[in-house]
C-alpha cells in the first residue's frame, strides 16, 4: 500500500482515485472545485479544497511523506506546471504529472515531473494499433521500444510446444502468459502445448513483434 497525493479531480484524476481505491492505496485529493472534491469522498482516505499552486498549502500536506504525487490538471497548464514545479521544491519522492500535448511534456520534464502520463497521446497509439491489425487483441507499450501484446496463437502453432517453436532463438521474444477460456496463465513450462483458440502475451522489441506477427 503506498500513500499518494492526487491533484486535480476532474474526469481522468476521479478515474486515477477509483483505481487507487481498488487497489487499496491511501490517497489525499485535492482541487480547488468543492464539488469536484466531495465527488470523490467515497474513494479516497482525505480530501482537501485548496491551490496547488500554493506553496503554503502544499507545505501544509507534507509533500514528503507522499510516496508519489500525482499532478492531474487538465484545463489550465500554468497551475500544473507551477504545481509540479512547487511539489518537487517541496521534496516530493516522486512526481507524475499530466500533459496532454507535446510541449506540455517538455516543460513538465524540466521543471520538476519525474514522469509524464499523456492519456490522448497514449490512448490513440493504442487504438491505432489495436484497430488496425486484426490480429492484436490488446497493447502495452512499455518504453520507447518494447512492447506487450496480445495475439490468438498462430495456426502453425497450434499443437506445438513452446520449446518446439523456440521463439526466443528465432524472433527474439518472449511468450510470457497464455489465456484459455479467459483464464490467464503466467507460469509457463517450455512442453506446455499452445491450443487453437488460446491467446498470448508476448513481449519484444518494437521491430522483433512486428516482424513476427505483421503488425
Amino acid at each position: 500500500m503506498k500513500s499518494i497525493l492526487l491533484i486535480g479531480l476532474g474526469r481522468f484524476g476521479k478515474h486515477i482515485a477509483l483505481h487507487l481505491n481498488k487497489l487499496g492505496h491511501e490517497v489525499m485529493a485535492v482541487d480547488t472545485n468543492e464539488a469536484r472534491v466531495e465527488s470523490v469522498l467515497p474513494l479516497v482516505t482525505n480530501a482537501q479544497i485548496g491551490d496547488s499552486t500554493n506553496a503554503d498549502f502544499l507545505t501544509s500536506l507534507g509533500i514528503g511523506n507522499y510516496d508519489v504525487c500525482i499532478v492531474a490538471i487538465g484545463n489550465d497548464f500554468q497551475s500544473s506546471l507551477e504545481t509540479t514545479s512547487l511539489l518537487k521544491e517541496l521534496g516530493a519522492k516522486l512526481v507524475v504529472s499530466r500533459a496532454s500535448m507535446d510541449v506540455q511534456e517538455k516543460f513538465l520534464l524540466r521543471n520538476g515531473a519525474d514522469e509524464v502520463v499523456y492519456p490522448e497521446k497514449q490512448l490513440a497509439k493504442w487504438t491505432a494499433i489495436r484497430y488496425s491489425a486484426d490480429h492484436i487483441l490488446d497493447y502495452m507499450e512499455l518504453g520507447s521500444e518494447h512492447a506487450m501484446v496480445e495475439v490468438p496463437v498462430p495456426d502453425g502453432w497450434v499443437n506445438h510446444t513452446i520449446s518446439e517453436i523456440d521463439i526466443r532463438k528465432k524472433y527474439n521474444i518472449n511468450i510470457m502468459g497464455i489465456k484459455k477460456n479467459g483464464k490467464l496463465e503466467l507460469s509457463l513450462s517450455p512442453d506446455i502445448v499452445l491450443g487453437a483458440g488460446e491467446t498470448m502475451l508476448v513481449l519484444g522489441h518494437n521491430k522483433d513483434l512486428h516482424k513476427c506477427f505483421h503488425i
